[in-house]
Order: structure tokens, then sequence, then C-alpha cells
């Protein structure tokens, strides 16, 4: 007769016990739930990278290009990808003049060779027509009327593209210049108290303080026998140290350290750009992406040393509220810690925190790139234009009449701000102005699908001698003598709602150094200067500007 077996005792024998047993099936049972849980993700991850990758790549744009050729817009063929990106690389290399061809000669029919795709495509397809950058279409407009509409009319449903935020999220981030719809409309009322009336004649006040001073470095360079000075990074130093005075008052010297960072920053974004990026490109450990990580993080790094320091020294003003101070990021920290008390929670506070760097990263490339190179070509214009130079210093000496120059001079300085008018019609320091449909919109007889992007050829509209006559090429302040100029037809600082919130800063910025500059020095362009206008990210003088002082 066969002995039943004794499951216990074997169990018993071997050392295993049941709860062990049982132990081990309830694990495996998790592990089998916790592997199909991430199967699920996984797979629910690829259809949804997937559907968005189809939205993106073929079915918004097959539907905006459609939407397009019913208006009878259109353009050169985009190939799939990558768009009229080789069309307009083999563009750029015939019109592009080589190094041997620079000279001294100063020509401003500079057009050709900055965009020369647009007169090309704008020959075959009009003043309408649609170009593609990998899978983004933009639609060039040109027409005056419209693009008064546009950005009058529509600045929460018309704002940046995703394409312009990836490529500039490393040194601006999302501030004000970059943000869209809602988060612009509440920056920009964050903003605007910064640039108010009585801001802006303290702020006049350390801007003569620091050109003072620019001036005086300048009297030594020239009695020490230096007469030719590349005044282009005279410009970008001086305005450097307005600008971190203006966003970090005391701190200001920690500042330069920052902008000296962002100036770096801005230029391997710009190398980067220039390279085909194919769609992830941007999450790869390349050479650019790492030492673009790298400046990012150190750039952060000593804004929040400042920005602790602040927070560590706050003081109390005379009605007990909290203040951290009327520069830039002292109101900027204001805001927030009203938010704070308000019963916001530590997530808002550090996306606050964010934010706020993001803001003065902004103002930096803002206040200080654009206006640095307004004053560059300004003086290179009057610098090569000695009569203009004698007109405008004559009428610095008799309006300011020896005394110095404040906010109260700038309504009677008109030569000046013609000259700087016309400066920024031949060379704006954006050649560009993009839109992005973020809603449809309906402009005139056109209409704008979601997610096409508008694109507004400043230079060669400034250029047109269509809008500005035969010498539209030509120097020639005095186009800018009369209000004949109708609206929409010269937009330096955009318009609308959405136009440039810090234009009367920069406009008094240039005014001061340029009054102050020409009151002290005559000039005249250096036979080393070669003219050579590029584009990094904003329209610079390759060589810089070599121009010879004297002493008046």
């Amino acid at each position: 007769m066969t002995t039943p077996l004794n499951y216990r005792k074997i169990i018993h024998c071997i050392g295993v016990s049941r709860e062990y047993i049982i132990l081990n099936t309830i694990v495996a049972a998790l592990m089998a739930v916790l592997l199909l849980i991430l199967i699920i993700v996984f797979l629910t991850l690829v259809v949804g990278v997937a559907r968005s990758a189809m939205s993106i790549y073929w079915l918004t744009p097959r539907r905006i290009k459609k939407a397009m050729e019913r208006q009878g817009v259109c353009g050169p063929t985009p190939k799939f990808l990558v768009g009229n990106i080789p069309d307009m690389d083999a563009i750029f290399a015939m019109a592009k003049p080589k190094d041997s061809d620079v000279d001294s000669t100063i020509s401003h029919d500079i057009v050709g060779h900055l965009l020369p795709h647009y007169l090309l495509w704008s020959k075959q397809f009009g003043k309408r027509f649609i170009f593609w950058i990998g899978r983004e279409p933009r639609m060039c407009l040109t027409e005056i009327n419209l693009i008064r509409e546009l950005l009058m009319k529509h600045s929460t449903t018309a704002g940046r593209s995703w394409m312009q935020r990836q490529g500039t999220k490393h040194f601006i981030g999302e501030g004000l210049l970059m943000a869209n719809g809602a988060d612009w409309h509440n920056q920009r009322h964050l903003v605007a108290p910064v640039f108010s009336g009585d801001k802006l004649k303290r702020y006049a006040q350390f801007m003569v303080e620091l050109t003072e001073k620019m001036m005086r470095d300048l009297e030594s360079a020239v009695r020490g026998g230096q007469t030719e000075l590349e005044i282009g990074q005279c410009m970008t130093q001086l305005t450097a140290d307005i600008i971190s005075r203006f966003e970090f008052g005391s701190s200001h010297a920690k500042g330069k350290q920052i902008f000296h960072l962002l100036e770096v920053l801005q230029d391997r974004c710009a190398e980067s750009s220039r390279h085909f990026c194919f769609p992830g490109s941007r999450f790869f450990p390349s050479k650019y992406n790492r030492e673009i990580s790298s400046l990012k993080m150190e750039t952060e790094r000593l804004l929040m040393e400042i920005i602790q320091s602040r927070r560590e020294s706050v003081e109390a003003v005379q009605d007990g509220n909290t203040s951290y101070g009327d520069d830039l990021l002292g109101m900027l920290l204001n805001e927030m810690h009203k938010k704070k008390v308000g019963g916001a929670g530590g997530s808002d506070f550090n996306v606050c925190l964010q934010l706020i760097m993001d803001e003065c990263k902004t103002f930096f490339f803002a206040g200080h790139e654009t206006t640095a190179v307004l004053l560059a070509w300004t003086i290179m214009l009057l610098a090569s234009n000695p009569s203009w130079q004698q007109k405008v210093r004559e009428e610095v000496v008799r309006v300011c009449g020896g005394q110095p120059i404040g906010t109260g001079h700038f309504p009677k300085l008109s030569l000046l701000s013609m000259v700087i008018n016309e400066s920024m019609r031949l060379y704006p320091p954006a050649l560009i102005l993009p839109r992005m449909a973020l809603e449809d919109i309906k402009l005139g007889d056109l209409f704008i699908p979601k997610g096409l992007s508008v694109w507004i050829p400043v230079l060669a509209f400034n250029h047109s001698e269509e809008l500005w006559g035969e010498d539209a090429d030509d120097f020639n302040p005095g186009r800018f003598s009369s209000e004949s100029c109708s609206p929409g037809k010269f937009t330096p600082f955009a318009m609308g709602p959405r136009n440039c919130i810090g234009q009367s800063f920069a406009m008094i910025e240039a005014k001061i150094i340029l009054a102050m500059l020409i009151s002290r020095f005559s000039f005249t362009i250096s036979e080393n200067y070669r003219h050579a206008p590029v584009v990094v990210l904003t329209l610079k003088p390759k060589y810089g500007v070599q121009v010879c002082l004297k002493p008046l």
C-alpha cells in the first residue's frame, strides 16, 4: 500500500515555510501587475508621441497648406521634414559676399545679402508667400494695413511660435519677450511700473553718470595716443553697465558677470541653431547642448546668489511693508512677496523665482544687446556723414547750453531723433518681426489658420523703394522731419499692446550717450573699417566699428 505524501513534512525538511511560498507568490503577482502597468504606460506614451508627431509633422502642416492654397497663397515646394531649409542654404551661399570682397566702402544696400530668399521668392510668388522651416510654415506679409491690424488687434491671439521659444529658452527663458496669451498679459502688467515716467527720470541720472565715466576713459585713451577705437565694443560695455545698474542696483558688479555669461550663451545658441535639428536633437548630449546647459546653470546660480542676498538684506519701508529695492529685481521680488503673503504655495514660489530669473535675462538681451548695436550703427553713420554729425552737434550745444543733458532736453533734440530713426531704418536690430497665430485669425480678406507663423521682413520693409522712394538705401535723416510716415510704415519697436515695453528707456539711453559723445568728440570712420553687417540674432557689424576720435 502506497503511503500518502506529507507535504508539510517535505516543506519542513527542505526548510521552506508556507508563508514564504505565499509571500513569493504575492511578490510575483505584484511584479506581473507592475510589468503590465509599465507596458501599458509605455504603449500609451508611444501612441501619444506618435499622435503628436503625426499632428506636428503631417496633419497640421497639411491643414495649413490647404487653407492657404485655397486663398491663392503659395510658395517654394517644401521637402519632407526639412522644408525649404536646403533651398535657403543654397540661396544664402550664392548671395554671401566673400571676405576678400569686403572693404571700407560703405553701402547700405544690404537686403540682398541678408534676406536673399525674400527677394527671390517675393518676385516669384508676390507679396504673400509661404515657405517652410522644417515642418513649420511661415507666411511672409508686407501689406501695411494687414500688419497694423495684426499688431494692434491680436496681442493675445498671435504670439511666439514653439520653435522661437525653443531657440531662445536657454538665454532668455520664458520671460516677457517669449510669453504668450494670458502669461504675456500678466507679465506685461507686472513689469510695466518699472518704466513709469518718474523712474525713467531717475534712470537717466545714472545713465549720465556712467556715460561720463566712459567719456573720461575715451579722453584718457586719446591723450595716451590711441586715436582709433573700436567704438562698438565701447558701446557694448557701457550699455552692459547701464542695464546692470537698472536690473540689480548695488549688485551690478555681479550682474556684469551674469551678462558676460549670457553673451557667450547667446552666441552658442546662435551657433547651435545653424545646424539642422532633427526631432528630439535638443535632448542629445552634443557638444553644443553640453556647453549651453553648463552656461545656463552657471548663469542661474549667480542670479540665485543675488536674489538670496537681496532676500537676506530685505528692507522695511516707512509704512512697515517689506521692500526688496526699487530696481528691476527688487520690484519683481516685491511682487513675488505679495503673492507669497497672499497664500501662494511652495511650488508657485519656485515658479516665481524661475520667472524672475527669466525676466532678468530677457531685459538684458532686450535692453543691452539691441541698444548696443543701435549705437554702433548710428555712430558709424555719423562718422561717415560729417555734415549731419556737425548739425547734430550744433543742436546739442544749443539745446543743452553746456549743462548736463536731462530728460527735459529730449523733446528739443529733433535732429538727433531723426538720425536715430534713420539708423534704425537702415540697420534695424531685429531683421524680422515674427508672430504665430495661436488661434484662427481673420486679417482683412486673409484667413490665418491656427499654427501659421506670420513673418514680417522688417529690413526689406525699411529698404523698400515703394515705401521710401528711390533713395531708400541712402542715409537721409531728413525723411523723418515731417509726419509724412503713414502708420505701420516705420515700426522700430513694433506697435500695439505688444510693442517694446522698454522703448522709452532705450531712446533715453541712446540720446544721452550720443549727445554726450558728439559734444565731446568729433569722429571720422577709420580706413580700417570693413562694412560687413551680419546676423547673430541681432544685426551686428561683423568686424566692429573703428572710428578716429578727436577731442573738441
